[in-house]
């Protein structure tokens, strides 16, 4: 299983002076894959809990502080030459998709094709008033975004006219390393959710979850792949861990060869929650690492 670790991103850890530093290290010490988040902000009343979070708490208290992702993204990957970078997740509806298309197909030509497009839909619908975006319609919007990429990454001239966006026919010039484009792995934890991911992306950025809720999203994806004429044995899942404060090297290993003991292909830990600086993020990264890997 490819380990990964959270840049930083957020937090006491959004030190942008320090991602490119923080990115090279990772690389060297080991790590597979640096990964990134999105927030848009934290509204002083919003209008939803995040997951497991009270009316008292409604968020991580870290969040009130946010890197751009792509722009952490880029600074690593001028930093690194093997890991990959992913993003987990990119709240794809807020973005137009050709501009997205743009930064994403850039990053992957930056990076010498080591992007991975992890896209989501988001729980918070204050973020979707913030940047103009419909929250009633993110699944359909997320929907004609995918359309837009493949189309953008695999065709010469391109031009879309759908629901929520029309796009001139144009010549596409700019293209990514990767054929077809980067990789593109979708979040969410519903059925409904992970039938996409079988129809339509590589794989699934999901969380730590109960063994058996796991493996049955998981299920669900491998069958609407099957369903759809495509390879289930194909799909990858890129599994985010966020430990708590006071967790031990030796929890979050344990944590994290679980995951493995699932088949998952790739599984990354997010520390901005568990320790204050960067530093400490990394050091405690590469005992979880030593732990693993023995």
């Amino acid at each position: 299983m490819d380990i990964g670790i959270a840049l930083p991103q957020y937090g006491t850890h959004a030190r942008a002076d320090l991602i490119a530093a923080f990115a090279r290290d990772a690389e060297e010490a080991g790590f597979d894959s640096l990964w990134v988040g999105d927030r848009a902000l934290t509204p002083v009343d919003p209008g939803d809990l995040y997951p497991g979070h009270t009316p008292e708490n409604p968020y991580p208290h870290q969040y009130k502080t946010f890197l751009d992702p792509l722009t952490v993204l880029t600074v690593a990957a001028t930093a690194t030459g093997r890991a990959r970078l992913g993003t987990s997740t990119l709240n794809g509806p807020w973005y137009p998709p050709v501009l997205l298309a743009r930064s994403l197909t850039s990053l992957d030509q930056v990076s010498g094709g080591r992007l991975d497009a992890g896209l989501g839909i988001g729980w918070l619908r204050d973020e979707y008033t913030a940047v103009g975006a419909d929250f009633r319609r993110r699944g359909a919007l997320l929907d004609e975004l995918l359309d837009v990429l493949h189309g953008i990454w695999t065709e010469e001239r391109f031009g879309h006219e759908g629901p929520h966006w029309t796009i001139p026919a144009s010549y596409v010039g700019l293209r990514p390393v990767q054929p077809g484009g980067p990789p593109v792995y979708l979040g969410g934890f519903s059925p409904a959710a992970l039938r996409r991911v079988g129809r339509r992306a590589a794989g699934w950025v999901g969380t730590v979850l109960p063994p058996a809720m796991a493996g049955h999203l998981w299920d669900e994806a491998r069958r609407a792949a099957e369903e759809a004429g495509r390879d289930p044995g194909a799909l990858r899942r890129e599994i985010r861990h966020n430990p708590a404060p006071g967790a031990t090297a030796d929890s979050v290993a344990a944590v994290l060869a679980g995951v493995r003991d699932t088949g998952a292909e790739g599984c990354f830990v997010d520390l901005q929650q568990c320790v204050d600086e960067p530093g400490e993020a990394l050091e405690f990264g590469v005992k979880v690492l030593s732990l693993l890997r023995g």
